[in-house]
Order: C-alpha cells, then sequence, then structure tokens
C-alpha cells in the first residue's frame, strides 16, 4: 500500500467500483417512494453543530471519492482482493439497508431487517464500502480520511438521535436500550 496513490485517468481505476455503487444505490433508491425519500434525507431537526460536522466528514468523504474515481486499482495485491470483497460486502449491505429502510411504517423508527442489529446500517455498509474502495487502490492517506471522515459521522450521529428522540419520543429511547448504535456492542 502507497501513502499516496498514483492519480491518473485510466480505465482500470477505483471509479470502476465507484460507477458500480452509484448505480445500484439509483437503482435501489429509485424504488423508494417519495415519502421513504424525504425521511431517508431529512435533516430538518438538525441542530446547527451537527450540520457543520456533517459538512466537514462530507468534505473529507468528497477528497476520498476523488482519489478512489483517479486512483489506479491495485490488482493482483492482497489489498485488492480484500478490498473488493469488503467493498461487495458493504454495497451488499447498503442496499439490504435501504430496503429494511423502505419497508418501515414512516411514523415509527425503524426496527427491522438490519436495524434489529444497528441504528446504522446503512453508515456501517457505507464505509465498510469505502474501506474497500480505499483498500482496492491502496492509499494510506484515505484511510486517513476515512478515518476522519467516520469521526464526524459519529458525531453527527449523535446529533441525529437527539433528533429522533424529539421526533419518536419513548419509542426511540426504547429502541436505543436495545439496539446499538453500531454493531453488536457499541
Amino acid at each position: 500500500m502507497d501513502w499516496f496513490p498514483v492519480l491518473e485517468i485510466g480505465i482500470l481505476n477505483g471509479w470502476l467500483h465507484f460507477g458500480f455503487y452509484l448505480v445500484v444505490f439509483i437503482i435501489t433508491l429509485s424504488t423508494c417512494p417519495k415519502e421513504v425519500k424525504k425521511r431517508l434525507f431529512d435533516r430538518s431537526l438538525w441542530n446547527r453543530n451537527t450540520k457543520i460536522i456533517t459538512v466537514i466528514g462530507k468534505s473529507f468523504s468528497f477528497l476520498n471519492i476523488f482519489m478512489i474515481i483517479f486512483g489506479k486499482l491495485a490488482i493482483g495485491t492482497t489489498e485488492f482482493m480484500i478490498g473488493t470483497i469488503l467493498y461487495l460486502c458493504g454495497l451488499t449491505l447498503l442496499v439490504v439497508g435501504i430496503i429494511n429502510f423502505r419497508s418501515a411504517p414512516l411514523n415509527e423508527p425503524i426496527l427491522n431487517g438490519l436495524y434489529k442489529i444497528s441504528r446504522n446500517p446503512q453508515m456501517i455498509a457505507l464505509y465498510l464500502m469505502f474501506l474497500g474502495m480505499i483498500l482496492a487502490i491502496g492509499s494510506g492517506i484515505s484511510l486517513v480520511f476515512l478515518t476522519i471522515s467516520i469521526l464526524c459521522s459519529h458525531f453527527s450521529i449523535l446529533g441525529e438521535e437527539n433528533s429522533l428522540k424529539q421526533q419518536y419520543g419513548e419509542s426511540y429511547i426504547d429502541f436505543t436500550k436495545k439496539v446499538p448504535r453500531y454493531f453488536l456492542f457499541v
């Protein structure tokens, strides 16, 4: 793994992984009704700090996207193989998470599917997928960017949880007592 990958326009770059993710994401999202999409992207109850932290985290995510798109795939390396497996696992979990989100009642916390084991399965899936893409291009600096994105995302999630408590009240508080924020015990 190189600290800084060679960035170039090429056929065998990380854009292949990223482009496939976009196609799958758009197709999956297109199966959701308008109300579900609105709920998925609703930030109306977020406070100012949550929005600022989210923008910072997204900025590092966009740096990673740039590195992934123009980073040459490290085909034939162990990192590429592990990365591609993590990417495909993350992509699969993301699709399942969106389907679970889509099928949940609009006026209640989401309690089905992956949401039984994590309050944030889509975020876990996204970051697992990004970790896979970063390993596939073999970029050390992108791992740093991903770590910063994840830390910012954690604080965004804390803010989001406050707004969900306001929105759903006791049913969401009960949900937080039963289901970990991320996975298993975390």
